[in-house]
């Protein structure tokens, strides 16, 4: 699995052909879209709401949009933190992973995650967290058999959605 970091412009904008690809990506998982409430309207994703998007995951410190990309195409992006906003917690954060939906189940997903750990492994980082939905019980599942292990449970920053904080010691 190759992931490259999300280039820019030099004013920092997303090319254009790059965010034909991302939001096509993101116009598949309509499910997870309706389930979040991040769009206005699962059924109508525009670029401009997916730069918009993007945007404010970067303007976190230490944030990074990387790229998946296999089978020739855009096959997914995954959204990191060096650190939680909240200072209590010491560990980098996946803040979203999305996998095209027309290459869901082809493990995609693992190889991404798999990526993104040694990646913070490498950097000598000891744990990764990240927060589910509640209302996502098939997110749960999936992080559960990655390995990651509840270790709390609590709203989520942006919305104030319940969520699981989930754990996976990275050593």
């Amino acid at each position: 699995m190759l992931l490259s970091p999300l280039p820019l412009t030099p004013d920092r904008d997303i090319p254009a052909p790059l965010l034909t690809e991302l939001t096509a990506l993101y116009a598949s998982q309509h499910a997870f879209h309706a389930l979040t409430g991040d769009f206005p309207d699962p059924d109508d994703i525009r670029p401009e709401q997916v730069a918009a998007a993007l945007a404010r995951e970067l303007a976190h410190d230490g944030a990074r949009v990387l790229l998946a990309r296999g089978e020739g195409r855009l096959v997914g992006v995954v959204i990191t933190l060096d650190r939680h906003p909240d200072p209590a917690d010491p560990d980098p954060w996946i803040g979203l992973l999305m996998v095209d939906a027309a290459v869901q189940g082809r493990g995609h997903g693992r190889r991404i995650v798999a990526a993104v750990e040694d990646l913070f492994r490498a950097a000598g980082r000891d744990a990764l967290r990240l927060a589910v939905l509640d209302a996502d019980p098939g997110a749960f599942a999936f992080w559960t058999a990655l390995g990651y292990q509840a270790v709390g449970h609590r709203p989520d920053l942006e919305r104030g959605r319940p969520c699981a904080v989930l754990r996976k010691p990275l050593r």
